[in-house]
């Protein structure tokens, strides 16, 4: 008789491509039913996979802001630059790195608590500058925002407790200064 194969109730972080090989865009596009896709084409016919994905609506309506975390072999990413920036709907296209923009994310953890560790779970919260969302009896969510190192400790140390579940939303990026994103 074979085992049965049960998944694996842990929820550590995914491990992180190779830091060379990992790029964050952000791009201007605008705010039409199909432009993702054609965007998405471009990665992937590149071998770029997308690991994070931000869209919102901009100021105006008529065009939405994209941050895009991407993994793939960097001398193909000046090409995938150009292709984006060549479609019809996209504005511009650019690449952002730590030393010129300010790049974040954030993470909501929910967690169960018992009496014994709410304090000890409380008190990693406070460390890393996390707030309580929600607070139940029996469970907790917190929201914890930074760079995607400082996430990825947070969930580390969390994973010591009973985690049920986490939502990361993708960096976020602003250009410093006064460059345009």
């Amino acid at each position: 008789m074979s085992e049965r194969q049960v998944p694996s109730t842990d929820h550590k972080p995914a491990p992180q491509p190779d830091i060379m090989n990992v790029h964050t865009l952000s791009m201007h596009v605008a705010n039409k039913p199909g432009v993702l896709g054609r965007i998405c084409a471009v990665f992937s016919r590149r071998g770029f996979n997308i690991d994070s994905l931000v869209v919102a609506q901009g100021r105006d309506p008529r065009y939405s802001r994209m941050t895009v975390g991407i993994s793939g072999h960097p001398e193909g990413l000046h090409q995938i630059i150009m292709q984006c920036n060549k479609l019809i709907d996209v504005i511009h296209c650019f690449e952002h790195t730590d030393k010129d923009s300010v790049v974040k994310e954030m993470v909501l953890v929910k967690l169960h608590v018992t009496s014994g560790n709410r304090t000890e779970i409380l008190q990693i919260i406070e460390h890393f500058n996390g707030k309580t969302v929600d607070l139940q009896e029996q469970s907790i969510i917190v929201m914890i925002t930074g760079n995607s190192d400082k996430i990825d400790a947070a969930v580390n140390l969390l994973a010591r407790f009973e985690i049920i579940e986490t939502v990361r939303t993708g960096k976020v990026v602003m250009a410093r200064g006064v460059a345009e994103t």
